[in-house]
């Protein structure tokens, strides 16, 4: 049971909510915070007080006044005009992550919201009722505010969902699990809009894949430097310690736990002095990569504990300020930072292929063909890898640099973080592809080398990935091999151990 406060969420604990299906309660004391800050919207209303979002239209509209009676109808209002996104929705993984996140905001205290609002979240949770959210349409500032009004309707009973592995309307599935709809009232519908829950959740799925990739490609390098008797002395931790970065320092110790008893590695001299870049410089630059893991990791722990809506109330509702923690230029950044990095493990991993499949570099059969020539064996596995390389570096153009001003003028600056976190998670898709690629052309490669000299760690994924992608004795429709191997890295609990105890299946 995974336990929300609004403050201590982590990424673990998030990895066990999505993908160990783990059930999901709350503090009493943050319930409490929640009831206090209600009773201050209650006050407002009641006094008829002018406060922006409460007894006010939205955006240019913040200065119309909104009387008590009409709370209601404005707030179902908003949510159904702000449902406008478009396009396919996002993954149900990541639909679930909002509604984890925006609960967990909620439950700060800041927004106003009655503790049912929150209660009705975290029912869906555990009942597994994902809202079908499309993915664009949102600037990344004032909130996610199309993508979070299709949550919001799922609340009152309106719009789809995913359920029990369908496609259905939102009634239907409350139905069948026996949760009523609510009626939104003062706040509670911009308090669920107003934030970055959705490029946050989106950046949140995109690194969990991300971090597991990272892991995934040190042994399947560790494999390509064993099909190409790689050199281990350019991962001796001097050279690494003399730089000083921590992460390029625990990449070369993973490379050499992972080769620690593999007979097909060679010494400096040995069969050649150096080797290329692509091989040498693997702590250099994954280390760089997990330099930017790092980095994103650290700014999505702090945002999914973030309360993100306007305005927020503090003291006991005798401040309501009005300021711009919707605003996703954090995440806008990371996420395209993290974009950058994945990306360049598949740039990296390309040019460890073509070393695998290319006569003139390696002593090889070219491409790794049995009968080359008749046969065309990996040749055009290395095309679909330069492809995805190649999509990727337009992927990786910064989405943050840009800026188109909405609501006539008023919201003149905006994120497009969730274009980012969207465009980094496509990144991490085609890069897993590429690592897919190199797997096949690398245990291809220690095979003919001779298995029974690799190491123990490879060995062990090479002879499971066998059981996914057979041994290459003749041409066959290679697009099945690859995507066979893409899917079992995206589902294999194998190689993402971090204390590299556990890097067979």
């Amino acid at each position: 049971m995974v336990t929300l406060n609004g403050n201590k969420l982590t990424l673990d604990e998030v990895r066990k909510v999505l993908l160990d299906g783990e059930r999901v309660t709350f503090t009493e004391e943050s319930m409490k915070k929640v009831q206090e800050s209600r009773k201050a919207v209650e006050k407002i209303v009641a006094e008829e007080r002018i406060v922006y979002g409460i007894t006010t239209g939205f955006g240019k509209f913040s200065d119309v006044f909104i009387g008590k009676e009409d709370v209601e109808a404005l707030q179902l209002n908003l949510i159904r005009s702000h449902a406008c996104g478009v396009g396919e929705p996002f993954p149900e993984i990541v639909s679930r992550a909002m509604i984890l996140l925006r609960a967990n905001a909620l439950l700060k205290g800041f927004s106003g919201v009655r503790p049912v609002v929150i209660e009705k979240l975290i029912e869906l949770l555990n009942a597994g009722i994902h809202p079908v959210v499309p993915q664009q349409g949102s600037l990344g500032a004032s909130g996610d505010l199309a993508p979070l009004s299709h949550l919001a309707l799922v609340l009152i009973g309106e719009g789809e969902v995913f359920y029990k592995g369908e496609k259905t309307s939102a009634i239907h599935a409350l139905m069948k699990e026996d949760i009523f709809p609510i009626t939104l009232t003062a706040k509670e519908g911009l308090a669920l809009i107003n934030g970055t829950q959705a490029m946050t959740a989106m950046g949140v799925v995109a690194y969990l894949e991300a971090e597991k990739l990272a892991y995934q490609t040190e042994l399947i390098a560790s494999i390509t430097i064993e099909g190409l008797r790689g050199i281990i002395d350019a991962f001796d931790e001097d050279i690494q310690l003399a730089r000083g970065y921590k992460e390029q320092v625990e990449v070369a110790e993973r490379i050499r736990a992972h080769l620690s008893d593999s007979l097909l590695i060679t010494k400096q001299g040995e069969i050649r002095v150096q080797d290329a870049y692509s091989i040498r410089c693997i702590p250099q630059v994954h280390g760089a990569t997990w330099q930017t893991l790092n980095y994103v990791k650290e700014k999505l722990e702090i945002e999914m504990n973030a309360a993100t809506d306007n305005p927020l109330i503090f003291d006991n509702g005798e401040k309501v300020l009005s300021g711009g923690n919707f605003h996703g230029q954090p995440i806008a950044f990371a996420m395209d930072f993290l974009a950058i990095a994945v990306a360049e493990l598949a740039n990296i991993s390309e040019r460890r292929i073509e070393r695998l499949v290319n006569p003139q570099l390696n002593d090889l059969p070219p491409f790794l063909s049995p009968e080359p020539g008749l046969q065309s064996g990996a040749m055009i596995m290395q095309y679909v890898a330069a492809s995805l390389v190649s999509e990727n570096k337009t992927l990786a153009h910064p989405a943050s640099v840009d800026s188109i001003p909405s609501s006539a003028n008023q919201e003149d600056h905006v994120s497009m973080g969730t274009i980012g976190s969207r465009h980094a998670y496509q990144v991490i898709t085609n890069t897993r592809r590429v690592l897919a690629i190199e797997a096949i052309c690398a245990i291809q490669a220690a095979e003919i080398r001779g298995k029974e000299k690799m190491a123990s760690a490879t060995r062990g994924f090479l002879e499971n990935g066998r059981k996914i992608v057979p041994f290459i004795s003749e041409d066959r429709v290679f697009s099945k091999d690859i995507e066979a191997m893409n899917n079992w890295l995206k589902v294999g609990t194998f190689l993402f151990d971090k204390n590299l105890s556990n890097t067979h299946h």
